[in-house]
């Protein structure tokens, strides 16, 4: 794994790979983006038919898009989807015809408080077509006739999401997802998908002690087809976090699941607490990323959700000013360290059973203050291993300890291990 600087360079880049391609909830520019990101982990791809029913959902038509265009009587494109994805309307179905301007501004879409900008509209369970272009361009066109051209197909195909696993030394699981959705949106979500692969690539080489399960997956469509076809296997999932609007500058969100109480929100809270980072913990909403999916009361998995700003919380927030330059190394390499000290937390917070119970052993002659000696910490790490031998009872886990004692969870878990290794206490 790169160091961390480096990594925020390297994700920058694959942002800034990714951001060309025109991506929606299926269609060949979420293969596209999966191949790319296969390039940096090995992924299983999933294609699953139109018309396959996924809980109360059905698998749509697959959308493709070759070229699009609005031009005026010279000819001239005034909008162009081979400028930037964002200038169609997702979903489009195909037209080919020749309107005043007068009945085409009825498919134009703009932001007028943003003139500059670019809107991002979807229209996936509704036919329809559409173009999306700044306010200052719609207002520069004169009137009269204009070449309308989509060429897009929809029809019977598939719906395409990834897995990557990263093995642990158990098979509960923990999953870790973001959407493939989106097309040039950098925060939303390009960022959530470089960080998410960045933490692949660093669990690889920590032999973490839960199995990691990486669901790339387009938004909301995504995540129910992926529940629905692991339906008989998700009581293997014990943690699970979404990531979504990893990139920008804004203090770090946690959203908890709709449990609240989830280990993982347990997790979160003490990282970033005792990380003294800006932040916020946010409760529950059914309304936002996939979250709301893994967390529909029938599976109720404790699975929160990591970002920066959260969605809608910014103004570039689905529009063509959420552009790599948005998005920084710096922020994600900040949002990647979180994600690796909350896994860190997670991946060792185990229970144990204290094995001499009756009064307090005798650390001493065990080498167990000795093992102290000269360290700056060493009444930290002896108060450390006293919480942890008072708490080892078989219900109290080492975040337990931290929470209750005020100690930095790395000291606990050291004392920890200190004290299996001298047969005080175990699993």
């Amino acid at each position: 794994m790169a160091p961390m600087t480096s990594a925020g360079e390297e994700m920058h880049a694959l942002v800034e790979r990714l951001y060309p391609l025109c991506r929606s909830i299926t269609g060949d520019g979420v293969r596209a983006t999966l191949d790319i990101v296969g390039e940096y982990v090995p992924l299983q791809v999933h294609e699953v038919p139109t018309g396959t029913q996924v809980l109360d959902w059905t698998v749509p038509q697959e959308w493709n898009i070759r070229d699009a265009y609005v031009a005026d009587g010279a000819g001239n494109r005034v909008v162009d989807f081979a400028a930037s994805s964002l200038h169609v309307l997702g979903y489009s179905v195909p037209v080919a015809r020749t309107m005043p301007l007068a009945e085409l501004r009825a498919h134009l879409h703009t932001l007028p408080d943003r003139p500059s900008w670019v809107p991002y509209r979807t229209s996936y369970y509704k036919p329809e077509w559409g173009f999306c272009l700044a306010q200052d361009t719609l207002d520069a066109l004169p009137e009269g006739d204009y070449e309308v051209r989509i060429d897009s197909t929809l029809k019977d195909g598939h719906l395409t999401y990834a897995e990557h696993v990263v093995p642990g030394r158990v098979p509960d699981e923990v999953i870790v997802s973001c959407h493939v959705c989106h097309p040039s949106l950098a925060n939303d979500n390009l960022a959530g998908i470089a960080v998410a692969t960045y933490l692949a690539r660093a669990l690889a080489e920590e032999s973490p002690y839960y199995t990691y399960r990486f669901v790339y997956a387009p938004g909301t469509i995504g995540a129910i087809t992926w529940l629905a076809r692991n339906a008989e296997r998700i009581e293997r999932v014990k943690h699970g976090l979404v990531l979504a609007c990893a990139g920008d500058s804004g203090q770090l969100t946690y959203k908890q699941s709709r449990r609240g109480d989830a280990e993982i929100d347990r997790v979160l809270r003490h990282v970033l607490a005792a990380s003294e980072r800006p932040h916020r913990v946010t409760e529950f909403t059914p309304y936002g990323y996939d979250e709301r999916q893994y967390c529909s009361p029938g599976f109720d998995l404790g699975v929160g959700s990591l970002s920066r700003t959260p969605y809608a919380g910014y103004p570039e927030y689905h529009t063509s000013a959420d552009n790599p330059d948005f998005v920084s190394p710096e922020a994600m390499t900040d949002t990647l360290a979180v994600c690796r000290e909350a896994f860190g937390v997670l991946d060792r917070n185990r229970r144990y059973v204290n094995l001499s119970p009756y009064g307090e052993p005798q650390l001493g002659r065990r080498g167990l203050y000795d093992s102290l000696g000269g360290r700056s910490d060493a009444k930290q790490a002896q108060m450390a291993m006293l919480w942890v031998l008072s708490l080892s009872d078989g219900e109290h886990g080492l975040l337990d300890v931290a929470e209750r004692s005020g100690l930095p969870f790395a000291t606990v878990a050291a004392a920890a291990d200190a004290l299996h290794d001298a047969g005080l206490i175990k699993e």
